[in-house]
């Protein structure tokens, strides 16, 4: 199945001497005034309580009023005139806070060049062209580009600068047609997300009258050219409503046949916990492969012959896979072989070959077994092999394979780190993009037929930093039930850890996503001022495989918040740091991690990024595309749900007169996957709750008129939304009277 190309935005053990051996103690932290630009208090909120009694138990909500409008039964929050002022009065108190700390023009003046540093992505393979995105300088979004041939000249195919000046419009992705004249893209606005689709002749640039709303997402062009297969919602205003599509060019797409669409309730009981439908063809165009996602960690799948289906609009399937708590996917067809990547029956993943003319399980043949040292994250056929991405302790390793499953060697990669590979079916040629926190992205062409030989350079941006000033560990660490989980430790070489070094700590923690060692520029200004960053790989992710995700959703979440607490606790412990010199910082499911820290731990640390998080969980499977989340969850109308979930849902366990630490929230007006309501009532409920100075420890709030969940940010946003952080973490971990010279 050829895949669309889609630029992704960036986000050994140590022994050490920990402060309390040392037998020095260490002085209080010195923490800058408030600006006297600031006003004393932060703007006052009205309490507006709603009582309610949910499965027996009372609850008192201040401030629902802050939700927004909510009778748009897509739960999209529009907010009213009295949540628009109130919003302006929080951005305001915040901006006077950030934009007047001592420094900021200096710290901007170092992160703008590192935030500056160009981006490429690994080329799509498309007859001899090769499609890819390449972002330079100063320019807000990347511009997408061909060549004929590796080595041919660039040749722009879109600029979005080109497209908005303003910079608030992205590409969301492209998808050239399997001989690279025809081209699909999409395009959003000020991070909604909502794709539409259109059409260009790449020969000469000139785009065609023909363009698909809803969300559409990059479509499966057939071989000749003469249609594609597509998804998007049939209402926009309904996250709820996905379907498929097949589009025939020439044809006005209001004609364009549905294939599937998302259950109705009435249909399906399950709707609230399913994610719904996604399909596509295969390379042949002969094969469409259904899936239907029935939790975060699950979907039933289906292969069915497309030709036959355009013929007699039935949906016959050669293959099924249904009703397994397991996670699938057609990596290609050939032939009549479907090769089949399964968490079914085995946690780890499996790769199976299927004969799609005797597809009972029975005859199955398993090629590639599933590995208890390596987690399966991604299978590819090309040039006639398998390629098998692998997370081995959260690390990359890519292995070939014939189709047999004979083993034929490791990819040579430049270290240890994050890699990905695009290839092609039709050839050996593949292009691998790799990076680490201590080796700057670079796309690499290799032979598959030659795994051993030194990848060629194909791109690399260049970077004002020197890579090898770093020093990057891994570390175990034990969590509260005796589990070990590992974590990165980064740092600059030569830093002496004596306990009191300032260290942000990052963490997700959901949904089977994986955090990875990979480059960041911006991460070098923050370590050349002294600063440690530490990412911990909890449970809820994808780093250990289909069990360690599992145990850290539902009714096992709380584990993930413990991970977390624990490696605050060791880095404490092994003299990296200490809670006055200590931030936490996630985003999303991260943000609800770190809010769930600041309601359970306050005293591990003295600061909190809280990034467009999921905040209210009595609540949240009431706004926008929410229910989708409800199998990592759970959901408070479910009454064994509410237990556990009302034991650490942040916003509930807001308690007046507790010191909490200082914290910054974040939301994006646009959000159409967490509502920015969660943010608002959040910073509300602490900014009355907390018994810290607030000239001190102040709660701030951050809600961007011209964003969503992040995507899609222009530059300059990226710019400030960056030495906003920076500034909040460094006043609050006492780092701005302590300034490094400056570089010559």
């Amino acid at each position: 199945m050829h895949t669309s190309i889609v630029l992704a935005a960036l986000a050994g053990s140590a022994l050490m001497l920990s402060a309390c051996q040392s037998h020095q103690p260490l002085p209080p932290l010195a923490i800058l005034p408030r600006p006297s630009a600031v006003p004393d208090a932060p703007p006052p909120t009205t309490i507006q309580p709603v009582t309610e009694t949910i499965h027996g138990v009372t609850l008192t909500d201040n401030y629902r009023w802050l939700e927004g409008d909510n009778s748009d039964p897509s739960g999209m929050g529009k907010i009213n005139a009295e949540v628009a002022t109130w919003t302006d009065q929080q951005n305001a108190y915040t901006r006077a806070w950030l934009d007047n700390l001592p420094g900021r023009q200096r710290v901007e003046a170092e992160v703008r060049p590192l935030m500056e540093i160009g981006s490429v992505s690994a080329p799509g393979m498309y007859a001899n062209r090769y499609f890819y995105a390449k972002r330079e300088g100063t320019q807000n979004q990347p511009v997408y580009f061909y060549r004929d041939g590796y080595k041919g000249q660039p040749k722009e195919l879109l600029d979005p600068a080109k497209l908005d000046p303003s910079g608030l419009t992205t590409i969301a992705w492209i998808s050239p047609s399997h001989d690279g004249t025809l081209l699909a893209y999409g395009t959003y606005r000020s991070g909604d997300e909502a794709s539409v689709l259109h059409l260009m002749n790449v020969d000469t640039g000139q785009k065609l009258p023909l363009e698909i709303p809803g969300k559409t997402q990059a479509p499966n062009w057939l071989p000749d050219n003469s249609g594609f297969v597509y998804n998007n919602l049939q209402d926009l205003s309904n996250p709820y409503s996905g379907q498929i599509k097949f589009h025939a060019m020439g044809t006005d797409p209001a004609n364009d046949k549905l294939i599937f669409r998302q259950y109705t309730p009435e249909e399906d009981a399950k709707l609230a916990t399913t994610w719904g439908p996604n399909g596509g063809l295969d390379q042949s165009g002969k094969w469409f492969i259904l899936s239907y996602a029935t939790s975060t960690a699950s979907n039933d799948l289906w292969v069915i012959d497309f030709e036959e289906w355009r013929q007699s609009g039935k949906l016959v399937a050669d293959f099924s896979l249904e009703g397994q708590k397991a996670s699938s996917s057609i990596a290609e067809v050939v032939g009549t072989t479907a090769f089949l990547e399964t968490t079914y029956d085995a946690p780890n993943g499996r790769i199976v070959a299927v004969d799609l003319k005797n597809s009972d399980e029975k005859h199955w043949k398993t090629i590639i077994p599933e590995r208890t040292d390596a987690v399966i994250q991604g299978v590819s056929v090309a040039g006639g092999r398998i390629v098998v991405t692998y997370s081995v302790n959260a690390s990359t390793r890519i292995e070939l394979f014939g189709l047999d499953g004979s083993p034929l060697g490791t990819l040579r990669m430049p270290g240890i780190g994050t890699g990905g590979l695009s290839t092609e079916r039709d050839r050996s040629e593949a292009y691998l993009s790799f990076s680490s926190f201590n080796y700057p992205s670079s796309i690499f062409r290799v032979d598959l037929t030659k795994p051993d030989a030194e990848p060629e350079l194909w791109e690399r941006p260049e970077v004002p930093v020197n890579p090898d000033s770093v020093v990057v560990k891994q570390v175990w660490y034990t969590s509260k039930d005796d589990t070990k989980v590992s974590m990165f430790i980064v740092h600059k070489r030569g830093l002496k850890l004596n306990g009191d070094n300032p260290t942000i700590l990052y963490g997700y923690g959901g949904f089977n996503i994986s955090l990875t060692p990979g480059f960041s520029g911006p991460l070098f200004q923050w370590l050349d001022w002294g600063g440690v960053y530490a990412v911990a790989n909890l449970r809820g992710g994808g780093e250990y495989g289909e069990k360690w995700h599992t145990s850290g959703m539902l009714g096992s979440k709380q584990n993930v918040f413990d991970d977390f607490a624990a490696a605050a606790e060791y880095l404490r412990d092994e003299g990296y740091t200490r809670p006055e010199r200590l931030a936490i910082r996630g985003g999303s499911n991260g943000g609800l991690l770190t809010g769930t820290l600041v309601t359970q731990r306050p005293e591990l640390f003295n600061a909190a990024i809280v990034a467009v998080p999921l905040l209210d969980m009595v609540r949240f499977q009431n706004f926008l595309m929410a229910k989708y989340w409800v199998p990592e969850y759970g959901t408070a109308e479910n009454e064994a749900d509410f237990q556990w979930l009302i034991k650490y849902s942040p916003y509930q366990n807001v308690r007046k007169g507790t010191k909490y630490p200082s914290v910054l929230v974040t939301a994006g007006e646009n959000d159409s996957r967490v509502h920015p309501g969660h943010a608002r009532k959040f910073a509300a409920a602490l900014q009355a709750a907390s018994a810290s100075d607030r000239n001190q420890k102040p709660i701030l709030l951050w809600v961007d008129r011209d964003a969503g969940h992040g995507q899609g940010k222009p530059l300059n946003l990226r710019v400030r939304d960056v030495v906003d952080e920076r500034m909040f973490l460094m006043r609050q971990l006492g780092m701005l009277q302590q300034a490094p010279a400056t570089k010559q």
